[in-house]
């Protein structure tokens, strides 16, 4: 009864073959779009052809031999009517090109550009790299204790004031970090001194979006903390990094500021490169611009990271990429760094 069955079911199978070659002989391919619909319907992966071939598993083996030669010829039958599609395809795609002369060059291709930005940040990145600073990245988005209570920043210090924060309304623990020290809090929290890294990054507080100022722009703040660590080590390491990416004329003065997570704290001006310390609108008519916020880390700072204060010291510094961009590149509206104007962006094709 089995036996009768399977013959049954052969008898089917061959049917059906002699109807897909009756459908293959039919097939008219006059593009080669068309010869490629044959190609994936009769002989595609999951084509005809390879459906019925998968029946030989289901052959008797006496009957394999018998039932295998049909398949292939059944086979070689789809791949000669492709191979014939193809030819008859052929002289009529050349005919539709007939008369273009493909000696003639293409249209050009404009050559892409990099972001300002990301050319400042890579250089930032490769002075401070010869300087022995690893970079580290966090989250942008952060909770509270990092971006701002491990920065001696409890809840009711005023410092909280100056820096108007995006927070999560579904949960107000977290937000959108306001600086990049909370990568500074995170290495602190998983590394041990000697610590020496830059974290660079994206970085958000809700302001009046103008020329001058953004709702979002980008941080490079750097952190150095070992034994004998000194406000003399902070000063030579930014004379560097200065003189690096503004070359060795420029000027440089500190002055003293307040940060609640570095004690002594100094903000850094340096000679305006626009007007060259002779006075313009960008550095108010002083001559100096200031372009960053230094100092020796708290020692409250590193006692949250459980790193004691009698035997390390720090320093710690944070400066905006959009400012020193700014300085490099004489671009004298923030807004223009995310508008994607091509008409700007274009003008760093050569920039390295």
């Amino acid at each position: 009864m089995a036996k009768a069955v399977y013959l049954w079911e052969m008898e089917q199978i061959l049917q059906q073959i002699e109807a897909y070659k009756s459908e293959m002989a039919a097939f008219e391919a006059t593009t080669p779009d068309a010869v490629e619909a044959f190609r994936i319907k009769y002989l595609g992966t999951k084509g005809l052809v390879k459906s019925v071939l998968g029946e030989m598993k289901n052959v008797p083996p006496d009957q394999r031999k018998e039932f295998g030669q049909v398949l292939n010829e059944f086979k070689a039958f789809a791949e000669a009517r492709y191979e014939a599609l193809q030819g008859a395809a052929a002289p009529i795609s050349a005919a539709a090109n007939a008369g273009i002369d493909w000696s003639l060059p293409a249209d050009p291709t404009e050559v892409g550009t990099r972001h300002p930005l990301s050319i400042v940040r890579g250089q930032m990145v490769s002075i401070f790299r010869r300087l022995g600073f690893a970079v580290a990245e966090g989250p942008e988005i952060e909770d509270d204790w990092h971006n701002f209570g491990a920065m001696n920043l409890p809840e009711d210090h005023p410092a909280r004031d100056m820096q108007d924060t995006f927070y999560i309304q579904q949960n107000p623990d977290w937000l959108l970090r306001t600086h990049t020290s909370s990568v500074q809090a995170r290495v602190m929290e998983t590394q041990k001194p000697p610590i020496r890294v830059i974290c660079p990054g994206r970085v958000y507080r809700n302001e009046t979006i103008s020329a001058r100022a953004h709702c979002f722009f980008h941080q490079v703040e750097g952190l150095y903390i070992d034994e004998n660590v000194s406000f003399a080590d902070l000063k030579q390491t930014l004379y560097f990094f200065v003189q690096e990416m503004f070359g060795k004329d420029v000027k440089v003065r500190f002055r003293p500021s307040y940060f609640p997570f570095t004690e002594p704290s100094a903000e850094m001006d340096i000679s305006c490169q626009i007007c060259s310390g002779k006075g313009c609108n960008i550095c108010k008519h002083t001559g100096w611009v200031e372009i960053l916020g230094s100092g020796m880390v708290h020692p409250k700072v590193l006692e949250n990271f459980g790193i004691d204060s009698t035997k390390y010291t720090g320093f710690a510094f944070g400066m905006g990429v959009e400012r020193i961009t700014q300085l490099k590149y004489q671009v004298n509206d923030l807004r223009l760094y995310s508008q994607n104007d091509m008409r700007f962006l274009k003008q760093f094709t050569g920039a390295l």
